[in-house]
């Protein structure tokens, strides 16, 4: 089956602070969405990739690809209003139907090959794959502003990119209408009632956010 990955990169990385939009800072010489989408050229020469980044970000990534001689083959789709509408505009680039396609974030660089391979291995026979990692903190949940519980964390999984899923059903889950219940494509298909079945990720496969996580991603590269 063919192959596409949109990469998802609208963030303005306010809780970075500075003027530059996060998935364009660099990491040990190379801009953090370049690392990204290096990895699933790594995982699959002849992947089709998709970045979806808002309008007014393009020309400064074509900016970066010549000053940092970024040739790796991909197609660029606009950024909409929330990450929903992003990865509608990216869908809209999947031209075949028989077809698996992940969704990952542009701020993840680190996500394994191991992971990769898994979530679009399973994902030929379950349609709906995403990568979990298990809690290792204790969790409580909020009762009250005051008043709060422990609550079972071997029940609980934090989720991760990529989340692969067959075209059909990814383009069916997003033609239903928006809803702020929409976090992340898990929650788009499951919509549907379809499940979604889980794939262990990799602890590494962090979301770059803050100034704290620039600081992980230096000692990870």
């Amino acid at each position: 089956m063919k192959k596409y990955i949109i990469v998802v990169a609208g963030g303005k990385g306010l809780r970075m602070g500075g003027d530059i939009p996060k998935q364009f800072l660099p990491i040990k010489g190379k801009p953090v969405l370049m690392r990204t989408l290096e990895v699933f050229h790594a995982y699959d020469e002849h992947i089709n990739i998709i970045l979806v980044l808002p309008a007014d970000q393009q020309d400064y990534w074509k900016h970066l690809c010549l000053k940092y001689g970024f040739t790796l083959p991909h197609r660029i789709a606009d950024g909409g209003e929330t990450r929903f509408h992003s990865v509608k505009n990216g869908l809209a680039l999947v031209d075949d139907a028989d077809s698996l396609v992940g969704v990952h974030d542009g701020v993840r660089p680190f996500v394994s090959q191991e992971v990769i391979t898994a979530c679009y291995d399973a994902a030929r026979e379950k349609q709906a794959v995403i990568p979990v990692i298990g809690i290792v903190e204790t969790v409580r949940r909020l009762e009250t502003d005051e008043q709060s519980v422990t609550v079972p964390r071997d029940r609980y999984k934090l989720v991760q990119t990529p989340q692969v899923f067959t075209a059909s059903l990814l383009k069916q889950a997003y033609g239903q209408p928006y809803t702020s219940a929409f976090t992340d494509d898990a929650s788009v298909v499951e919509a549907l009632g379809h499940p979604v079945y889980l794939v262990p990720g990799n602890r590494e496969n962090i979301k770059l956010t803050t100034p704290f996580d620039l600081k992980v991603a230096e000692v990870l590269v």
